[in-house]
């Protein structure tokens, strides 16, 4: 994760710096920057050409930005720049001599209500959240879901839940039978299917079980792939686009594909993987006899590369020994298996 931080004044560029220790000590990789003519005596980078050209070089490639210094000036700077709430950086911005932090962009799903309690704590100062979920003491669906690793598909139905919520209106809950549930419900969530608002955790891309429903499509998902050598990107996705169809499976809730380490420099399984925003993830002959399960066997395959699946047992194996929701399937020399990781839901988490 990347942070970037700016500072407006000498007593600013020193707390930066306090603020840039923190981020560091929870994994950031931190970015401090200051007007010029602090630069020297600080030690830190100046703003080049100027505060808002420097915003404009790192907004898309920060997960967050700090402002040391007034709001108005956060706000102003990062104005032209905002996009979505599904993909703004957290923005926070910390008066300069520390004592308040405020989440100024991206509360929920960006991150910055969580992040700004955190650097708050460390400062000895008050977050200021302002999100009325948070200040009733609500759950917020989008922040769960950002921090649990799930795709919120619907902007509107999110904000519908959360207008519920905060109109004192109970809201329902549906899952997958496939997850678990441990502990308990937030306040007003329920498993209520006949209520006109609710949130469906389900990896089925089309599901609707509220008139209003704010689905979550977790990302799960592990495409186990096999191939002969020097298949090209588009015999892949001949085979794996239309089975994630059948299985009515988002694209958004892969993780990986994962193959056989012997496939590692196969760029047709690089190109789909890059193409897709996927992890590629290779595994030895004997990792993958080491997974436990009944598979598909073929003599060919373990005469060629020591195991004798390489599809379903990289898919199991990838998903840290999740269900197989597809065992193998091939097309034009590509072969595929489908799993999901198991799934525990905790609204505490």
């Amino acid at each position: 994760m990347r942070a970037a931080i700016f500072s407006f004044s000498a007593r600013g560029a020193e707390l930066s710096k306090k603020v840039a220790e923190y981020l560091h000590s929870i994994g950031y990789e931190t970015e401090l920057q200051t007007v010029a003519k602090y630069a020297e005596q600080t030690g830190i980078a100046p703003m080049l050409p100027d505060h808002n050209g420097a915003c404009a070089a790192v907004f898309n490639k920060c997960q967050a930005l700090v402002y040391v210094g007034a709001v108005g000036i956060a706000v102003r700077t990062i104005a032209p720049f905002i996009k979505s709430k599904l993909t703004d950086p957290a923005v926070i911005s910390v008066d300069e001599r520390g004592s308040f932090v405020i989440p100024l962009l991206a509360g929920h799903i960006g991150g910055a209500n969580e992040l700004s309690r955190c650097l708050a704590a460390a400062l000895g100062a008050p977050a200021c959240v302002t999100t009325a979920t948070d200040v009733n003491g609500l759950f917020a669906v989008d922040e769960w879901a950002a921090r649990n690793r799930m795709v919120l598909c619907s902007l509107a139905a999110a904000k519908d839940f959360a207008a519920a919520l905060v109109g004192d209106e109970k809201v329902g809950l549906y899952y997958d039978k496939e997850f678990q549930l441990t502990g308990p419900l937030p306040k007003l969530v329920t498993e209520d299917s006949s209520l006109p608002v609710g949130m469906a955790v389900t990896l089925q891309k089309h599901l609707q079980p509220f008139k209003t429903t704010v689905r979550l499509l977790p990302k799960i998902v592990h495409l186990g792939i096999g191939c002969r050598r020097n298949t090209p990107l588009e015999n892949i996705e001949a085979l794996v686009l239309p089975e994630l169809e059948k299985l009515q499976l988002d694209k958004r809730s892969v993780v990986a594909i994962a193959s056989v380490d012997l496939k590692k420099d196969e760029q047709g399984l690089l190109a789909f993987a890059k193409k897709y925003n996927f992890a590629a993830n290779f595994y030895s002959a004997d990792e993958l006899n080491s997974v436990a399960g009944d598979f598909t066997p073929s003599s060919f395959v373990q005469s060629v590369v020591g195991v004798s699946n390489v599809c379903e047992r990289s898919a199991v194996k990838d998903s840290k020994g999740g269900r197989l929701l597809l065992r193998k399937t091939s097309l034009n020399g590509v072969t595929l298996a489908v799993a999901a990781e198991n799934l525990v839901l905790d609204f505490a988490r």
